[in-house]
C-alpha cells in the first residue's frame, strides 16, 4: 500500500546478505540521490530512484534478478525458480519456492492437505492433527509499488539465507514452511521508478478488478497455494508512530470488512505482529544507522514498530478487498502489510527481521493457525458465521443473463471462478420472487468454503459514512452496480431450492443471428468495442439517437470472427431513418506521468481503449508545444495540477514547466475547441483545471478529497446517457458538483432523494442532493463529467459515459 497511509550479478561466493553494508562502505555517493543512469548500457535504462523517496540506495536492478535467482538454485537443492506471468510491459515475473527437498515443492503432505480444506474441512483439521510435521505454504510479495525498493531486495536476502544457511531457526522455519516468493511483484515500477504497472495501474489497488496482468499473476499464486500467511513488503512509513516507533506493521485500524471472518483472523494477527515487532526491536543494534541525517530514523533507538489496531483508532483500515493482503484474507491468509521505515540498506534489514519474526512465529503457532484458516472454510460451507449478523451472508445469489448482452454476466462468472469462488447453473427452470428463470441460470450457492470472497464482490455494499472518521481508500466497489449485471439475494431464511450443477468457465461465444442490416445495441462495453472494431476494420457502421449501432452490407469472415469474439447475440434490425454513419474518432487524453505517485488519467484511458478506441496520450509539456495534431476528442482525466507550473520538486517532473507553457497550453486548448474540438473534463481535477484554463465559469463543488461511494445519478434524455435507465448508478472518488450553470445543460444530477448515496464513505454530502454532476456546454463542445466513469478500470457499467461523449454532437 506503500504509504498506506550493487552486489554484482553472478559473483557466486558474494553472499546478498552481506552486501548491502559492504557496497554502502565502497561506494558511499551510490547511497545518495542518483536520479538518471551513469550508464545506460549497463543498467537497460533502468532508473536509479525516485524523486518521492526521500532517500535513495543501490537497489538491486530488475536485469540484474534473472541471474542472481539462478545462481542460487544452482547452489541450493531446496530453491525452484520459475517465471510466472509476464508484466504489462512483458517482463517476467519470478517466483521462487523455497523448501526442504523431501517436501518436493507443492508436494508433499499440504498438496493432500489442500484438496481437503475446500470439501471436507473437518477431516483436513484432523489431518492437520495426526500429521504434526505437514508443511503449510507462506507467500512473501516484493515491493508491489516499484519506487519502494527495499521489499525485493530483503525478498533476495531471504531466499539466500534459507537456501544456503542451516541454523536451528533456518532448520525450524523450514521444517514447518513452504516459502512462496513473489520476488519483483511490480518489475515496470522497478524499472522505471514509478509506484505503478506500465499501464499506469496501482497494483495494490487491483485485487478486486483484477485488471492487470501482474495482478491476475498474483491471484493464481494465492488460489493455488492458499498460503496461510500473506506478508506484504511495502515503504516507507516513519513518523505513525513517532520517532521510537519507525515503520508499520498490520493488523489495521477498524472498519474490518464485514465479510472477512475476522474473529479468526483477531485470534493469531495481534501476537504475530508483536513477534515482527520484536525481531526488529531485538537486532536494532545492527542497524547501520547510514542515512539518518536524511531520513530521520535513527534505528538504534527504536522501541518498538506503529501497529494501527493496536495503536490507532482509525485511518489505516482493512476494508476494502482492493489490496493484496486485505484479498488474502479472504483465501483464510493471515495478511499483513509491512511498511519499512527507509528506501536504503538500513529499510531492506528492516523488512528482513519482520519477516523473521512473522516466520519464526508461524512456526510455533502453525497447528493452531491452519486450523483456523481450515476454520474459515469450513463455516463458509456448513454456512455456520457465528459472528456476523443473523442473515447477513445469503442462501445465494441469481445472476440472470440477458439473452441479448450477457457478456458482463459472463465475464463476472469468470472472475468469480478465476478466485476459486464456486458457480453453478441450474438444470431445471426455478421460481423466487415471483419469478421463473429458465434453466442455464447462473447460480452462486453461498453454502462454499469462500463465501467471504463471494458476497464481498457480489453484495450491494453499505454506507459506512457513521462508522468511523476516516477512510484509507475506497469503500464501496459492487461488481453487478458497477459491471453492469443483476445479482439477485436469495436470503438466508428463503425456502427456494434449486438443481445445480458446476460451472467451470462462462461460455461467451457471440453470434449473428439473421440476414442483416444488423443491430448492435450500447448495453454493455463488448458491444462498444464491436462497433469500433468494425469501423476500424472498414465496414460502415450507423448510429443512432439511442446510441445503438448498426451494421449493414456485406458480412465478410473478419466481422464473424469479431461478433463471435465479442459474446454478443446481434440480431437483424431496420436502421432507423436518423441513423447516422459514425466516423472513426482520434482521441487523445492529456498524460499524467506520475504526479502525487500515481498515474489519475490511466483508469479513463484504459477504459477508452477496452471501449476499442485508440488513444493517444500527450503530456502537458508537448502539448504547450506542438498542441493536439488531429485530435477530434479530448480527455483530461485527473489533477488539477497538471496544468500548473508551481509543483514540488517530484511533481515538477509531470507538470507544465513555467508560465509562458501555461499560456501556450491555455491557447492551443482555446483553439481546438473554438475550432469545433471536443473537450471532456472527467472528475473534480479536470473541472478546476477547466476553470484554469478559462472553459469554464460554472461553480464547481466538492466534497472531501477521500469521499467515494457508488451513488443514484438521474440520468436525462440526452445522447451523452444512452443506454442508462433514468435512475441509475454512478461512481464518486473525490465528489464533484456543479451550480450557477446558466449556458449548460444539465445532462445527470444526484437524484433528489436523501438515500442518493447507496454505498461508501461521504460526509457532508447533503449539499450535492440533486445537483447536476454531469453538464455540457451549449455553446461549444465542452462536458464536465462529476462522474468517475473510468475508475481504476473497475467501473464497467459506466465506461458507455466515455463513449457517448466520444460520439455525440
Amino acid at each position: 500500500m506503500g504509504l498506506k497511509k550493487k552486489a554484482a550479478a553472478g559473483l557466486i561466493g558474494l553472499s546478498i546478505l552481506a552486501a548491502p553494508y559492504a557496497a554502502l562502505a565502497e561506494s558511499p555517493a551510490k547511497a545518495q540521490v542518483g536520479w538518471h543512469n551513469v550508464n545506460v548500457f549497463e543498467t537497460q535504462g533502468e532508473k536509479d530512484g525516485s524523486l518521492f523517496n526521500s532517500e535513495n540506495y543501490d537497489f538491486v536492478k530488475y536485469s540484474k534478478i534473472g541471474q542472481k535467482l539462478m545462481d542460487i538454485q544452482k547452489q541450493s537443492p531446496r530453491v525452484k525458480v520459475e517465471k510466472q506471468g509476464k508484466s504489462a510491459y512483458g517482463k517476467d515475473m519470478y517466483v521462487v519456492t523455497v523448501a526442504e527437498p523431501s517436501a518436493n515443492g507443492k508436494m508433499g503432505y499440504y498438496k493432500k492437505l489442500r484438496k481437503q480444506m475446500f470439501k471436507n474441512p473437518e477431516k483436513a483439521q484432523k489431518f492437520i492433527e495426526k500429521h504434526p510435521d505437514v508443511k503449510v505454504p507462506v507467500m512473501i510479495n516484493g515491493s508491489i509499488h516499484g519506487t519502494e525498493f527495499a521489499g525485493s531486495d530483503a525478498v533476495l536476502q531471504l531466499i539466500e539465507r534459507f537456501a544456503k544457511q542451516n541454523d536451528a531457526e533456518t532448520k525450524q522455519i523450514l521444517s514447518t514452511q513452504i516459502l512462496i516468493f513473489n520476488v519483483v511483484a511490480n518489475p515496470d515500477g522497478r524499472v522505471d521508478a514509478t509506484r505503478f504497472n506500465g499501464n499506469g495501474i496501482d497494483l495494490n489497488r487491483d485485487f478486486i478488478t483484477q485488471s492487470q496482468p501482474e495482478t491476475q499473476q498474483m491471484v493464481s499464486l494465492i488460489t493455488e497455494w492458499n498460503p496461510m500467511v500473506f506478508l506484504d513488503l511495502h515503504g516507507y512509513v516513519k513518523a505513525y508512530g513517532g520517532p521510537d516507533h519507525p515503520g508499520l506493521i498490520e493488523p489495521c485500524t477498524p472498519p474490518h470488512n464485514p465479510n472477512y471472518e475476522y474473529d479468526l483472523f483477531s485470534k493469531w494477527s495481534m501476537n504475530q505482529a508483536e513477534a515482527m515487532e520484536s525481531e526488529i526491536v531485538n537486532n536494532r543494534s545492527n542497524y547501520q544507522n547510514t542515512n539518518t541525517s536524511t531520513s530521520k530514523v535513527d534505528y538504534q533507538k527504536m522501541t518498538g514498530a506503529y501497529i494501527p489496531q493496536r495503536d490507532d483508532t482509525a485511518g489505516w483500515d482493512d476494508y476494502p478487498p482492493i489490496f493484496t493482503p486485505m484479498y488474502a484474507m479472504y483465501h483464510g491468509s493471515y495478511g499483513y502489510t509491512l511498511e519499512t521505515p527507509t528506501n536504503d540498506w538500513d529499510g531492506v534489514k528492516w523488512h528482513y527481521d519482520a519477516v523473521m519474526g512473522a516466520l519464526s512465529y508461524a512456526a510455533q503457532n502453525k497447528t493452531g493457525m491452519v486450523k483456523d484458516q481450515i476454520e474459515v472454510f469450513k463455516r463458509g460451507i456448513n454456512f455456520d458465521h457465528p459472528f456476523h449478523k443473523q442473515g447477513f451472508f445469503p442462501k445465494a445469489y441469481i445472476l440472470p443473463s440477458d439473452p441479448q448482452d450477457s457478456s458482463a454476466t459472463e465475464k463476472a462468472v469468470n472472475h468469480l471462478i478465476k478466485n476459486d469462488i464456486d458457480v453453478s447453473k441450474a438444470v431445471k427452470p426455478f421460481e423466487f420472487g415471483g419469478k421463473t428463470y429458465p434453466a442455464g441460470t447462473y447460480v452462486v450457492n453461498m453454502s462454499q468454503a469462500k463465501a467471504g470472497l463471494a458476497n464481498t464482490m457480489l453484495w450491494d455494499g453499505e454506507d459506512i459514512t457513521e462508522d468511523t472518521p476516516a477512510m484509507y481508500d475506497i469503500s464501496a466497489w459492487s461488481l453487478p452496480e458497477l459491471w453492469g449485471f443483476d445479482a439477485i439475494q436469495v436470503p438466508a431464511d428463503s425456502s427456494t431450492t434449486f438443481s445445480l450443477a458446476p460451472v467451470k468457465k462462462a461460455d461467451n461465444q457471440g453470434h449473428l443471428v439473421g440476414t442483416g442490416p444488423y443491430k448492435i445495441p450500447n448495453t454493455s462495453v463488448k458491444a462498444v468495442e464491436l462497433a469500433n472494431k468494425l469501423i476500424q476494420n472498414g465496414y460502415a457502421v450507423k448510429r443512432d439517437s439511442n446510441g445503438d449501432f448498426y451494421l449493414n452490407g456485406k458480412v465478410s469472415l473478419d466481422a464473424v470472427r469479431l461478433v463471435r469474439y465479442s459474446g454478443l447475440t446481434i440480431k437483424s434490425d431496420k436502421i432507423p431513418a436518423g441513423a447516422k454513419k459514425v466516423q472513426s474518432v482520434n482521441v487523445t487524453i492529456l498524460k499524467d506521468g506520475g504526479m502525487n505517485k500515481a498515474q489519475s488519467h490511466s483508469g479513463t484511458k484504459l477504459a477508452l481503449e477496452r471501449l476499442g478506441f485508440n488513444v493517444k496520450e500527450i503530456t502537458p509539456s508537448d502539448l504547450a508545444n506542438k498542441g493536439l495534431g488531429n485530435a477530434d476528442v479530448f480527455f483530461y482525466s485527473g489533477t488539477a495540477n497538471l496544468v500548473s507550473y508551481k509543483n514540488s520538486k517530484a511533481n515538477a517532473e509531470f507538470g507544465l514547466e513555467n508560465e509562458a507553457q501555461f499560456e501556450s497550453f491555455k491557447k492551443k486548448i482555446s483553439d481546438f475547441v473554438n475550432g469545433g474540438g471536443k473537450y471532456v473534463a472527467v472528475g473534480a481535477g479536470a473541472a478546476s483545471a477547466a476553470k484554469t484554463l478559462g472553459l469554464t465559469n460554472v461553480t464547481i463543488n466538492k466534497g472531501n478529497g477521500d469521499s467515494n461511494g457508488i451513488v443514484r445519478v438521474d440520468y436525462k434524455n440526452n445522447l451523452l446517457t444512452q443506454g442508462y435507465k433514468s435512475s441509475d448508478y454512478g461512481f464518486v472518488y473525490g465528489p464533484v458538483w456543479y451550480s450557477n450553470t446558466d449556458g449548460y445543460e444539465t445532462v445527470a444530477t444526484f437524484k433528489n432523494n436523501t438515500d442518493f448515496f447507496v454505498a461508501g464513505h461521504w460526509k457532508n454530502r447533503q449539499a450535492a442532493q440533486g445537483q447536476p454532476v454531469i453538464i455540457k456546454d451549449k455553446s461549444k463542445d465542452v462536458t464536465l463529467m462529476g462522474i468517475e466513469a473510468g475508475f481504476r478500470s473497475h467501473t464497467d457499467y459506466l465506461f458507455r459515459l466515455l463513449s457517448n461523449a466520444v460520439y455525440s454532437k
